[in-house]
């Protein structure tokens, strides 16, 4: 009898036990680019779950690009099938606050002890605001750089130690690369990357804006934006820079066959790899203009979907890992990318000798006191006004028109989507 009652106790024990481990919450995430992210988030994944037993994190197929991660991820809100974190791009957080997906950060953020001593800094926590509401906690960010094939540039009577600091300076150094270095190419501007980032770049580095103050009326077609759009005429009129696409051109610079390259930090990691031993790259600052220029800040955010009580407190404690100290510290020795957490970037434990044995990464970082947000369309054709700038940009690089006309047309088309 005794052993009925024991086996009895073993079986509710056990059954017990099955369901505590049922309890277990698992975090739905997902997030985009995985030729970047795939390992950083496999690696985030796996500790947080040492650091938190209870909790584990199933990932969702990730999206190519920011446009598809926020396409898909307004899709589930219409079925249902939110993620309860969402790794988002700086500038698709706007409509995920216009139609009240986006949790408010705020409250959690409140009710942690000490959070000025976290490293999350004012500035950077700007980033993740929207409307009055903390949308989002950045998690990698990046600005537009100039990459550079020191060994060309050198042949070409360039230093490294001081490297131009206009559009014109680069494009005829990329010139003139060209023609003492034969069978190379000058460079290329990679204005195909998502959400129109390096058209804004170009916008913004010489103090103009997208809008007018008001967000009803396009502003990148006045005198800045003709001087930006002619900037980027220069760069094909001569075929300094032929119309390849971001691949095409990439393949070219890192066998060593283009001089200049123009992108974003976060193709770093990825750039160094394939170029191994080839020849030496240097990073240069993106160039700005004058006291209001400025660039704007690239990458994502950790943004919390589940409304759930208990969903939200793992979603919480999971944002707070992955852009704290230690997920900064993977993220950055990963990517390109740099963390928007100040701790590790002076921690001789965190990032500091590594910034210092990557100079190349650090050129980012530099650059943050020209950091600026990066530009969300309102209203509901946001990712259509995306599009309209891509393919009107695209007639000035395959040179179908003329740059004044393509701007003339792309702000023509833009303020019909914003009369809507």
């Amino acid at each position: 009898m005794k052993r009925f009652i024991i086996s009895g106790l073993l079986a509710g024990l056990s059954l017990t036990s099955g369901m505590a481990t049922a309890a277990k919450i698992e975090l739905i995430v997902d997030y985009p680019y995985p030729d970047v992210f795939n390992s950083v988030h496999e690696e985030l994944a796996k500790r947080f779950s040492i650091k938190f037993p209870d909790y584990s994190v199933k990932f969702r197929a990730p999206t190519p690009e920011y446009e598809s991660a926020a396409q898909q991820a307004l899709r589930h809100a219409v079925t249902n099938q939110l993620a309860d974190v969402s790794f988002q791009g700086l500038n698709r957080q706007r409509v995920f606050v216009d139609r009240a997906i986006a949790v408010d950060l705020t409250p959690f953020i409140k009710a942690e002890q000490d959070w000025d001593k976290r490293g999350y800094s004012d500035s950077l926590m700007s980033l993740g605001q929207v409307n009055g509401i903390q949308s989002g906690i950045g998690f990698s960010l990046s600005t537009p750089i100039v990459y550079y094939n020191k060994d060309l540039i050198s042949k070409a009577g360039a230093n490294a130690e001081d490297l131009p600091k206009t559009w014109d300076e680069i494009i005829a150094l990329a010139d003139k690369s060209r023609s003492v270095n034969p069978e190379t190419y000058g460079m290329h501007y990679d204005w195909e990357i998502t959400g129109n980032w390096l058209w804004q770049s170009m916008v913004f580095s010489k103090g103009g804006q997208m809008l007018d103050d008001t967000e009803k009326k396009v502003a990148f077609d006045e005198a800045i934006g003709q001087d930006s759009i002619a900037q980027m005429g220069r760069m094909v009129k001569n075929g300094t820079m032929q119309n390849y696409n971001y691949n095409e051109a990439m393949q070219l610079f890192v066998s060593g066959k283009m001089a200049v390259f123009s992108s974003s930090t976060s193709r770093l990691s990825g750039m160094e790899k394939q170029i191994g031993d080839r020849f030496n790259m240097v990073t240069g600052f993106f160039p700005v203009y004058g006291e209001n220029g400025r660039v704007p800040a690239g990458g994502n955010v950790a943004m919390m979907f589940t409304k759930d009580p208990a969903r939200q407190k793992a979603a919480w404690e999971y944002i707070k890992f992955v852009t704290g100290p230690e997920g900064a510290v993977v993220m950055t020795k990963n990517t390109g990318y740099f963390p928007a957490n100040t701790l590790p970037i002076e921690d001789p434990n965190g990032l500091k000798g590594f910034y210092d044995e990557n100079p190349n990464q650090y050129t980012a970082v530099k650059q943050l006191p020209w950091l600026t947000g990066w530009y969300a369309f309102p209203g509901e054709n946001g990712l259509k006004i995306t599009d309209v700038i891509l393919d009107n940009l695209q007639t000035v690089f395959d040179k179908s028109a003329q740059p004044q006309a393509a701007l003339q047309n792309m702000s023509k088309e833009v303020q019909k989507l914003l009369d809507r």
